[in-house]
């Protein structure tokens, strides 16, 4: 199954905004229901065969973000825009991704990434730029896509308040 990353939208049929009831059914619907993972925690996260967990972050009962960790096997992708984010180095995820938008270091964490206009992040433990074998490090483990406001510092998000209609 191919999960295509569209921010700030979502992911798949998990839209951010929807309401928990629904972001819970949309999870649910992603389920392979012939090998339910005993990890799975309804409303929360699931682990599909392939090891691709997909996780929800609802707060006020809307979903706020949706994270992806990276698949053991290639039967799942997620993608943006044909790039397949997760079997590409790290590095070169990056590379391309700025073809397409701005996209900085974490200042708390080098070895892992924002895309603030498209509130995506990629993530990964620590930083092996020159180790493939070194899975953890070479390659992201994780994505998320996120509502507006999602980085906010407290600053900010008290100045979202502020100007929100």
């Amino acid at each position: 199954m191919d999960l295509d990353l569209a921010p700030p939208a979502g992911v798949g049929p998990l839209l951010i905004g929807m309401p928990r009831q629904a972001a819970n059914t949309a999870l649910d619907s992603l389920r392979d229901l012939t090998s339910v993972s005993d990890s799975d925690r309804p409303g929360q996260h699931i682990f599909r065969p392939s090891g691709l967990m997909i996780s929800i972050d609802c707060m006020q009962g809307r979903l706020e973000a949706i994270e992806l960790g990276r698949p053991a096997a290639a039967t799942d992708r997620v993608m943006f825009r044909g790039l397949d984010v997760f079997s590409l180095p790290a590095r070169e995820v990056v590379r391309l991704m700025r073809e397409h938008t701005t996209v900085r270091a974490d200042p708390e964490d080098p070895a892992s990434f924002v895309a603030p206009d498209l509130l995506l992040s990629f993530w990964r433990p620590f930083e092996a730029e020159d180790e493939p074998d070194e899975e953890q490090g070479y390659y992201f483990t994780s994505v998320l896509v996120a509502q507006p406001g999602y980085y906010d510092t407290p600053a900010e998000a008290e100045e979202r308040r502020r100007q929100a209609p």
